[in-house]
Formats: C-alpha cells, sequence, structure tokens
C-alpha cells in the first residue's frame, strides 16, 4: 500500500487544525524534463527544508522534490512540542555510546532546540514560540527516578532550565487527576508547526531553492553524478539527500531496514475560552506524560486543547479518530466530557528499533537523515543542517549521529509490523500496570 495516498488526497493538506490556521505558499510546480543541481533533496519536511536553506546560504544550487506539498507530513501535523535531549535519556546514551559522546548529544539537542527558535524568528514569527514542557508522571513510583535525572541533568550536565515538580504543583500546572508529579522543561517548547514549515520552504525559495512538488521519485541511480528520477523530469546532482521520514516506502531499501513508519493522531477542541483553558494548563506549558504510547497536549492560541495520542499498526487511519483519541483525552481531563472536537488527524512518522534517529551515508555523494521516533520537530530541523555541513565538507557532526547504532529490523521490512504490533501491545499493558 502506497503510504503517500493511503489516508490523504494527492496534493492536498490533511484537515487539520494547523492546515485550517496556516497559509501554503506555492503551490510550486511538478519536476518536468532534464534538471541539473549541486543537491538534490527528497522531501519537503523539516529536514529537508533545513538542508535547502542551509546549502543556499552557503551558494549551492538546490533542487528541493516532494511527492505531496510542502510539510506534508509529520513535520506539519505533529503535536508542535520541541524537546530538550535526543529520543533516548542520557543515561541509556552513556551506556550506549560513552559519556562523552552522550555529552556530544546532549549539546547537539540542546542546539537543535535553539536552532527552531532561530528558524521562527527569522523565517516564520506567525509559528511562535512558547517556552516550557511539562514532563507529567502517571505512575507515583516513576517520580522519584524523574527527580533524579533533573538532578543530574543539573549537576552533570550544567543544565539549569529544568526543575523537579512535586504531586501538589503538577496539580496545579496539569489541572489532570492522572499525574503524580514530574518534571518543567523551560528550555523546551513548542510552536505552530505547519506554519514554521511553510516559513522555510518560503524563505528557501527566496535563496534560490527550486521546489517541486506532487514530483514523487520512482528511480534512483547511484554514481557520480547521481541520476533522479520522477515521473516527468530526470534530475542529475553532484549530491543527494534522503529526507523521507515516515513516508519514504520502499524508495530506499537501506533505509526502509532501519526506519518504520507508524501514525500517531490528534484532536483539536472547540475554542475553550481562556478561563477554562487557563484552568487546564497553567501557563501555556505543554505536557508530555510517562507512557509508552506517549499522550502530549497543549493549549493553542485559540485556546482550543490540542491532544494527542493512540497510535496504529496498519497503513490505514482508524475510520473514527476522534473515538480513539477522546478516550485518552478524557482520561487526563474528564472536564471535557461535553466539549466538541472541532479536527481530527493523524499522520505517519518514522521510528527506529533503539528511537534514535537514523544518520547514514549511503553513498559518498548520497546521505540520509531520518527515524526520529517521536522527536523530529527540533532532531530533524538540525538533521537538515548537519547534513548541508557534511556535504560542504564540515562531516564530523553529521558523522557522530551517524555513529549511534540504528540496528535493524528483525526480520528486515516483511515483519517488522507484526514484530511491532506484538511489542507496542505489551507496552500498552505495562501502562495500564
Amino acid at each position: 500500500m502506497d503510504l503517500l495516498t493511503a489516508n490523504d488526497r494527492h496534493g492536498e493538506y490533511p484537515q487539520s487544525w494547523y492546515a485550517a490556521t496556516a497559509e501554503a505558499p506555492g503551490p510550486y510546480p511538478e519536476a518536468t524534463g532534464g534538471i541539473t543541481c549541486d543537491v538534490c533533496i527528497v522531501g519537503g519536511g523539516f529536514t529537508g527544508l533545513s538542508a535547502a536553506l542551509h546549502l543556499a546560504e552557503r551558494g549551492y544550487d538546490v533542487v528541493l522534490l516532494e511527492a505531496q506539498r510542502v510539510g506534508f507530513g509529520a513535520s506539519g501535523r505533529n503535536g508542535g512540542q520541541v524537546g530538550t535531549g535526543q529520543r533516548l535519556d542520557q543515561d541509556e546514551l552513556e551506556q550506549m555510546v560513552g559519556r562523552d559522546d552522550a555529552r556530544k548529544l546532549w549539546d547537539l539537542a540542546l542546539e537543535s532546540v535553539q536552532l527552531v527558535r532561530d528558524m521562527v524568528a527569522e523565517h516564520a514569527p506567525d509559528a511562535g514560540f512558547t517556552d516550557g514542557i511539562l514532563h507529567a508522571m502517571h505512575r507515583a513510583r516513576y517520580v522519584p527516578e524523574d527527580h533524579a535525572y533533573v538532578r543530574k541533568l543539573n549537576e552533570k550536565y550544567d543544565y539549569g532550565l529544568i526543575r523537579a515538580v512535586d504531586r501538589d504543583e503538577m496539580r496545579e500546572l496539569c489541572n489532570s487527576p492522572a499525574y503524580h508529579g514530574g518534571s518543567l522543561d523551560l528550555g523546551a517548547g513548542h510552536t505552530h508547526p505547519l506554519r514554521l514549515a511553510f516559513g522555510m520552504a518560503r524563505s528557501a525559495a527566496t535563496k534560490g531553492v527550486r521546489i517541486f512538488e506532487t514530483s514523487r521519485v520512482t528511480d534512483v541511480a547511484e554514481g557520480a553524478p547521481v541520476s533522479i528520477s520522477t515521473p516527468a523530469a530526470m534530475i542529475t546532482a553532484t549530491h543527494l539527500v534522503w529526507a523521507c521520514n515516515g513516508y519514504l516506502g520502499n524508495a530506499e531499501g537501506r533505509v526502509a531496514s532501519r526506519v518504520m513508519p507508524i501514525n500517531n493522531f490528534i484532536v483539536a477542541t472547540e475554542p475553550l475560552g481562556e478561563g477554562f483553558a487557563q484552568s487546564l494548563i497553567k501557563g501555556q506549558h505543554a505536557v508530555a506524560d510517562s507512557k509508552f504510547v506517549v499522550n502530549y497536549f497543549r493549549l493553542s492560541e485559540d485556546n482550543r486543547m490540542l491532544f494527542g495520542g493512540a497510535e496504529s499498526y496498519g497503513y490505514r487511519f482508524p475510520k473514527d479518530i476522534r473515538k480513539l483519541v477522546s478516550k485518552p483525552m478524557l482520561e487526563v481531563y474528564p472536564q471535557l466530557k461535553d466539549v466538541k472536537v472541532d479536527y481530527a488527524w493523524g499522520g505517519t512518522l518514522g521510528i527506529t528499533m533503539n528511537r534514535m534517529p537514523h544518520f547514514e551515508r549511503l553513498a559518498g555523494n548520497i546521505l540520509s537523515a531520518s527515524g526520529y521516533s517521536g522527536h523530529g520537530v527540533a532532531m530533524a530541523t538540525l538533521g537538515g543542517k548537519m547534513a548541508a555541513e557534511a556535504i560542504a565538507g564540515q562531516a564530523e557532526r553529521f558523522d557522530l549521529m551517524a555513529s549511534v547504532p540504528t540496528p535493524r529490523f528483525p526480520g528486515g521490512v516483511a515483519m517488522r509490523w507484526p514484530l511491532l504490533v506484538a511489542a507496542m501491545l505489551w507496552y500498552s499493558m505495562r501502562d495500564k500496570l
């Protein structure tokens, strides 16, 4: 089944609150005829747009190919949360890559958040950036461990923007009976992701990037130069960057064996009014909880509850996304039982076995960055910048990310779905214990 059209119409954005509140650039033309460039980028999300911007600023002639519309995929559908750190915590990274490289990965992650702040300020001020993510523990036994981790970040990583939150303060900040304490990270934040993607696309085009939409890659012939085919064009490029994440499909099998698509879903309620909205989340912070299938939520600029949660493990979205996501939303906020849901949408993201991004040099002139595992607003944006650096001859940071192991899924592409379903059922049971 074709992930690009399994749940969406060709060339159309999903009916999300984001799409309803953002003005799309373009539309950009379909690629046709013979095209030559320094760098061809496949994928018009945060990775591809960031790579295009940073390469154009270095003077490269860049072509960006998007099979649908810029910002169409996870970059324009996600919860908008911009978290610090990597997808794995520092304890796990220290065991995986050693303390020195774990510290380098932490520093890259901090830079990725600052990069998003800078991108918003320079390219998409309408996207906004609001400080603060509240990490909410759904089991009391998780709170001491979370507070110990806060102390580690304070003392060992010199990170003073995160602090512990006890049960009473958690209830004050997030008025839900579901949580027992946690932490507040004021170095993290949230933004309107689709407006950010649109702003990046506009700036890239202004800097000379040739953006082509509805231009799906059908074949790649590796070599020097590399040849990229679409239904109506042949692009000849010195370098190629794969920036597809969850919508890659089988276009590049070496990446598909390590990066798997899964679906996630969000609803947006009707406007709640400022008083009611502030009674649910104080201080405009975003919230992410400790469940394996994370509940993540925040208030929109017009005081809607944007609530994300639930996953599905087939290609097609469920028939009733409202019902699917309303269940965990009402478990967290029973106060919303009589509130109307105005929007419900889904999207496909890319995950890896160990939830760390997958960076790879597939050939001397072909790079890939994907598999952000739900942590992509910041890391995908930095991933694009690091790909641009590598093409310009400064590959140390890209190579550091590529050195982080991302194992192949057992059984390859054919077996990854049933194995993931079994694993997710187990974790779903664990969340209930």
